[in-house]
């Protein structure tokens, strides 16, 4: 999750509580935040960044929903912002337990796991916090993490 517009710490912790209230889901773990300098066009402010560990009975496909109506309900339209842009929340589906899937069969289109992931040290690095022994792409999260450090 992520946020560069507004109280972005008040907004993070409203997602959290907004997803913790979701039906049939539980809020397991919850990173720190980090601030982080902003990936995309144009400039920026900074971003708060955090993840947040589930347990939920809600499909891949209907958590990504879930996900959404938070984005919405915190001033968020995906349809008219620039992708990358400046945003008020945004809540991404990183990994669903072990599940691999590329599904383009609605909008948006879901993947998992993430498919830039890997690329990023502010989505791995809370990732690790809330979940420590994730293997991401085949490896460890913390060698993920130690390989970007060496870019």
């Amino acid at each position: 999750m992520g946020s560069n517009l507004g109280d972005r710490e008040q907004t993070l912790r409203s997602a959290v509580a907004a997803i913790a209230a979701l039906p049939m889901t539980a809020v397991v773990a919850t990173s720190r935040l980090h601030e982080t300098a902003p990936v995309g066009p144009g400039v920026q402010g900074m971003y708060l960044n955090a993840c947040v560990r589930v347990a939920t009975c809600l499909t891949p496909r209907g958590l990504l929903a879930a996900l959404l109506r938070i984005e919405m309900a915190h001033g968020r339209d995906r349809s008219s912002q620039q992708r990358w842009g400046p945003r008020t929340l945004d809540l991404d589906l990183l990994l669903f337990g072990d599940v691999v899937m590329h599904d383009e069969s609605a909008a948006p289109y879901l993947t998992l796991p993430h498919p830039r992931m890997c690329e990023r040290l502010f989505v791995l690095q809370p990732l690790a916090e809330v979940w420590p022994d994730a293997v991401v792409a085949g490896k460890p999260i913390h060698d993920q993490i130690a390989a970007l450090r060496t870019v």
